[in-house]
């Protein structure tokens, strides 16, 4: 009996053992790295916390998703922590525009990084820390790009709130929302108008951001505006 050529084969698979583990070992580290890399590049994509103490980011898929994940964070020394979420929000009915691509009436979500104005709600003030305005069947939003007042709050009663002006008393939408600050410094015709984050009716938006009456309301009541808090939409 030749117990050299016996012992070949238990060697063989001894070796085949060990050089699995190895490359499995190998195959683990590597794969660790790349989950490092991951959430380095996804910590690093948020903005410095020194430029404000809260932080919304709205992020699809794609530009014509209508449907993103909604994170909210604080600052915490020089990092984010998250504080809400991730939600599902709903966006504008036809997805997000590229940057600098919003325009008035193509139903899409403008991308980019903006304040917030003041709130605002069919219904009384739920306890936020901004300033709040209370809509009533008089109040309209000026979509008109002719018009000088082009992106502002109107009370009819006052002044002309333009040609086809949105209903600021729209239910459930508008029971309660927060004004985000795009294109309402500058007013530029035709770049869009009425950019809100507001109560989900369940279906897409014709340009804001929306979430359900329970979320909303959880996010609104965090905000302060001695944090300057910020609100981010883009695509991943």
């Amino acid at each position: 009996m030749n117990t050299a050529n016996q012992g070949a084969p238990t060697d063989t698979r001894t070796t085949s053992v060990r050089v699995s583990a190895v490359l499995l070992a190998l195959v683990m580290i590597f794969s660790g790295a790349a989950v490092a890399r991951a959430v380095s590049a996804s910590a690093s994509a948020l903005p410095p916390a020194s430029q404000g103490r809260q932080l919304i980011t709205v992020t699809a898929d794609s530009y014509q998703k209508t449907t993103a994940t909604l994170i909210a964070y604080t600052a915490e020394g020089d990092r984010w922590v998250k504080t809400y979420g991730p939600w599902t929000a709903n966006v504008g009915k036809s997805g997000i525009a590229p940057p600098g691509q919003k325009r008035e009436g193509d139903g899409r979500t403008p991308s980019g990084t903006y304040g917030f104005d003041f709130m605002f709600g069919v219904k009384p003030d739920p306890g936020v820390k901004f300033p709040y305005r209370q809509a009533f069947s008089y109040d309209k939003w000026n979509d008109d790009s002719a018009s000088p007042l082009y992106n502002k709050w109107v009370d009819s009663r006052h002044a002309d709130p333009g040609v086809a002006p949105e209903n600021m008393v729209t239910l459930p939408a508008y029971n309660y929302g927060a004004v985000i600050a795009y294109n309402t410094k500058e007013h530029t015709p035709h770049l869009g108008s009425a950019i809100f984050l507001h109560i989900s009716n369940g279906g897409p938006t014709t340009g804001c951001v929306s979430l359900p009456v329970d979320k909303l309301l959880q996010v609104l009541r965090w905000m302060d505006p001695k944090h300057s808090p910020q609100i981010d939409i883009s695509v991943a």
